[in-house]
C-alpha cells in the first residue's frame, strides 16, 4: 500500500503542471496498465520445444504444380534448395511461430501485445483493442493481426501475409491466406506455452489444415542481437537466388 501511495504521489507531482487534457490521459494511461494485471504471466523468453509434425500443406491446382516442380527440381540439383531473395529475409507468418530454433519474448501492453523473436530481431504487432483489419492492408512478412483475450487464451486472426513468404519449403500461398492462433500456458505445466495454428487459403488449398506449437519458458533469459547481414554468405545463383546445401553451415 505505501509503495502504492507513493507512485501516485509522484504522477500527481509530475502531472500537477501539465493541461488538464493532459493530467486526465495520464490517469486513463495508469489505469489501462492496472488492467495488463488480469493477463497470464508469458514473462521471459520462451525457446520452440516441439509440437504437432506440421502436415504437408493440401495444395491444389497451380500450388499443387509449382510444389511438385520444386521437389523435381530439388532431386535433379541433387539436394540443393533454391531460396527466394536473400539469405536474410525473414521466415514470415506462420513459420516464424512454428520454425525456429530461436527465442520468443511477449511484451503486454495496452491494447497491444508485441511478439520479438532473435532471429533476424524479428517483431510482431498483435492489436488487442478491438479494432479490425484495415480495409485493404499493405501485405508484410508478420502480416496484420489483431487478438482477443479469451480467459486466458490469446486468439490472434492474421491476414496480408506478403507470398514471398512460403508456407513450407517451395509450398507457396495466395494474398488470400488466413492464420488463426490460440495460444495459452498449458494448465498442467505454467512453463510451456501452446499455440494451436489453423491455415486457410481458398486459393492454394483444398481445405484448411491445423498443426501446434510449444514453447518452453527460460524465466531469466534474454534476446541477444541477430543481424543476419553481417553473414549474408550463401551462394547466389544466376537469377539472383541464394542457395542452401546441406553442410553449407558447418
Amino acid at each position: 500500500m505505501k509503495r502504492a501511495s507513493a507512485l501516485a504521489s509522484t504522477l500527481a507531482v509530475l502531472t500537477a503542471g501539465l493541461p488538464v487534457w493532459a493530467q486526465a490521459a495520464a490517469s486513463h494511461q495508469q489505469g489501462r496498465y492496472s488492467a495488463l494485471n488480469a493477463l497470464p504471466d508469458w514473462g521471459g523468453i520462451w525457446f520452440l520445444e516441439g509440437g504437432e509434425r506440421a502436415p504437408l500443406p493440401p495444395l491444389k491446382g497451380s500450388y499443387l504444380a509449382a510444389r511438385k516442380a520444386w521437389e523435381q527440381e530439388v532431386r535433379s540439383n541433387n539436394g540443393v534448395v533454391k531460396i527466394k531473395g536473400s539469405n536474410c529475409l525473414p521466415r514470415g507468418m506462420p513459420g516464424i511461430m512454428a520454425l525456429s530454433q530461436y527465442p520468443y519474448e511477449f511484451l503486454f501492453t495496452p491494447g497491444r501485445v508485441t511478439i520479438n523473436q532473435e532471429a533476424w530481431m524479428q517483431t510482431r504487432r498483435i492489436w488487442t483493442d478491438g479494432r479490425s483489419h484495415p480495409a485493404d492492408p499493405n501485405p508484410s512478412f508478420m502480416g496484420d493481426s489483431v487478438g482477443r483475450w479469451e480467459g486466458d487464451a490469446l486468439v490472434i486472426e492474421t491476414v496480408a501475409i506478403s507470398t514471398v513468404s512460403d508456407l513450407a519449403p517451395g509450398v507457396e500461398h495466395s494474398e488470400k491466406l488466413r492464420v488463426t492462433e490460440r495460444i495459452q500456458l498449458n494448465p498442467k505445466d505454467r512453463n510451456q506455452l501452446v499455440n494451436r495454428i489453423t491455415v486457410e487459403d481458398p486459393d492454394a488449398l483444398e481445405r484448411s489444415y491445423t498443426t501446434s506449437a510449444t514453447y518452453r519458458r527460460d524465466a531469466d533469459g534474454r534476446l541477444l542481437e541477430f543481424q543476419c547481414a553481417e553473414n549474408d554468405r550463401n551462394r547466389v545463383d544466376a537469377e539472383g537466388n541464394t542457395t542452401f546445401q546441406a553442410g553449407d553451415d558447418k
